[in-house]
C-alpha cells in the first residue's frame, strides 16, 4: 500500500514494465537523471480541466540531454509513456497513467531573440511569448494571445485562433522521435494543416512518434505599442467569448471546413440543436460558448466522454454528420486518441 496526502492507494506494478512499482520507477529515474521527479502525482494538477488520476511518475526534464535519456530509458524498459506540456488539450483518465508522464513546462523554457527571429523551448507558456514579442516589437503571433498552452503543444496540435495557427510563423522545429533519434524539421516538411501535424502521426507507430523540443519562429517588425494594442484586442474577444471562470479546454470541437460550409461552426451547429446548458455529472455545455465543455467541479472524464457522446449523437441526429474532436483522450497506457474515438 502506499501513502498519498496521508490517505492509502494501492496501486499494482505496471504490465508493460515487469516489476516496477510506482516508488521503485521514481527511484530508478532520479538516479540516471531525468529531471524532477514527482511519484503518484495527480494529472489533474497537469491540465486545464482539472480531471485525472495519478500518473505512476510524473517527470519534468531540465536539458534535451535528459530528455533523451529518459526517452532512451523507457524505450529499454518497455515502460508506457506519454508526452504532455500544459495539458490544455488533453483529458486524462480518471485511474490515472501508468508508467512514465514527461512534462516539458516551465523547467524547459528558455527562449531568445535576435532581430525578427526567435528561439524557444517547447516548454515555454504560450501568453509568456507572446507578452515577450510584443515587448520586442514583432508581429504574426497576435492571434496565440490568451491561448494558454505551451508552445511545444501549439506546435504539434498546429494550434492557433482567428483563422490563424502557429505553423504561419514556424522556420524549423527541433524535436526527438520515441528511438531517439533527434532531427531539426524545416517547415515544409512539418506537414502543418488544419490543427494537424506531422509530430501528431502516426499513433500505431510510437517510435516514429517525434518530440518536439523548440523552435525557431520569423516575425515582422512592428511598433511594440501596436503589437500590444492588438494582444489585448485578441484577449478582449476571448473572455467576451468564451468560459474563462471554470476549467475547460478550450473547444472540444475541430471547425472542419466541410461541416462550417455546411452548417456554420461547431458552437453554433451545437447551440442550434438545443444543447446549450447540457450537463452530465459534473461536466457541462458552456452557456456562454457551446463548444466548451466545463467542470462545474468534481467531474470525471467518465462525464466529459458521456457528454462528447451525447453532443455527437444530437448532431449527427439532426444534420448527418459526426463531429470529430480536437481534444485529445489519454487512456492508461498513455496513448491519445481524439475524445471523440474514446466517447460512448
Amino acid at each position: 500500500m502506499l501513502t498519498i496526502r496521508g490517505r492509502e492507494q494501492s496501486r499494482p506494478p505496471f504490465a508493460k514494465g515487469g516489476t516496477k512499482t510506482p516508488m521503485i520507477l521514481a527511484d530508478t529515474l532520479r538516479k540516471l537523471p531525468v529531471g524532477v521527479v514527482s511519484p503518484l502525482e495527480p494529472l489533474k494538477k497537469h491540465c486545464s480541466w482539472k480531471i485525472g488520476g495519478p500518473a505512476d511518475a510524473l517527470v519534468q526534464p531540465r536539458t534535451e540531454e535528459e530528455v533523451i535519456r529518459l526517452v532512451e530509458f523507457v524505450r529499454g524498459e518497455n515502460v508506457p509513456f506519454l508526452v504532455i506540456g500544459k495539458g490544455t488539450n488533453l483529458l486524462f483518465p480518471d485511474g490515472g497513467i501508468r508508467g512514465v508522464v514527461m512534462k516539458l513546462g516551465r523547467l524547459f523554457s528558455d527562449f531568445s531573440i535576435a532581430g525578427t527571429e526567435v528561439r524557444a523551448r517547447g516548454g515555454i507558456w504560450v501568453p509568456k511569448l507572446v507578452k515577450n514579442l510584443a515587448d520586442a516589437g514583432l508581429s504574426g503571433f497576435e492571434h496565440a494571445a490568451g491561448i494558454p498552452g505551451s508552445l511545444g503543444g501549439l506546435v504539434t496540435m498546429n494550434g492557433g485562433s482567428l483563422r490563424h495557427s502557429a505553423g504561419e510563423n514556424i522556420r524549423s522545429v527541433d524535436a526527438v522521435s520515441l528511438a531517439g533519434e533527434r532531427r531539426t524539421f524545416t517547415k515544409d516538411e512539418c506537414g502543418f494543416s488544419y490543427r494537424r501535424s506531422l509530430f501528431q502521426d502516426p499513433p500505431d507507430m510510437p517510435e516514429k512518434r517525434w518530440i518536439v523540443l523548440g523552435a525557431v519562429l520569423d516575425f515582422r517588425r512592428s511598433e511594440p505599442g501596436a503589437v500590444r494594442r492588438e494582444q489585448i484586442r485578441v484577449l478582449g474577444e476571448r473572455r467576451g467569448k468564451f468560459p474563462l471562470d471554470l476549467p475547460n479546454c478550450g473547444s472540444v470541437f475541430t471547425n472542419d471546413p466541410a461541416v462550417y460550409e455546411l452548417a456554420g461552426p461547431p458552437g453554433k451547429i451545437i447551440e442550434d440543436t438545443g444543447l446549450k446548458g447540457e450537463t452530465v455529472g459534473g461536466a457541462r455545455v458552456s452557456s456562454l460558448h457551446a463548444n466548451f465543455i466545463v467542470n462545474l467541479g468534481g467531474a470525471s472524464s467518465r462525464d466529459v466522454l458521456a457528454l462528447i457522446g451525447l453532443v455527437r449523437r444530437r448532431v449527427h441526429d439532426r444534420i448527418g454528420v459526426w463531429l470529430d474532436c480536437e481534444v485529445r483522450y489519454a487512456d492508461e497506457t498513455g496513448k491519445l486518441v481524439p475524445a471523440s474515438e474514446a466517447c460512448p
